[in-house]
């Protein structure tokens, strides 16, 4: 079972990578704010549930979503005021 977990914890994760590579790379990012303030918020939410429950697969598949939207809400942010 920790195999499933290692993969599914890969795949979701992998999910950001793409992403957050396109924001970097182009200094903006196209991701809805709603968005990332709803998986930032359930990311972090649950990473400290699964901390609780000594879930280290969970804990570090919500952690590493978490670090992908605040990379994300940088460089959205960081458009915004480029605008201005």
């Amino acid at each position: 079972m920790y195999a499933i977990g290692l993969v599914g914890l890969t795949a979701l994760a992998a999910g950001w990578v793409p992403q957050t590579f396109q924001t970097i790379k182009e200094k903006d990012c196209q991701v809805n704010l709603y968005f990332l303030i709803f998986s930032f918020v359930g990311s972090i939410s649950l990473m400290l549930y699964a901390i609780f429950l000594h879930d280290v697969i969970f804990s570090t598949l919500n952690f590493m979503t978490a670090v992908g939207a605040i990379i994300n809400f940088y460089y959205k942010f960081r458009a915004v005021q480029a605008k201005t």
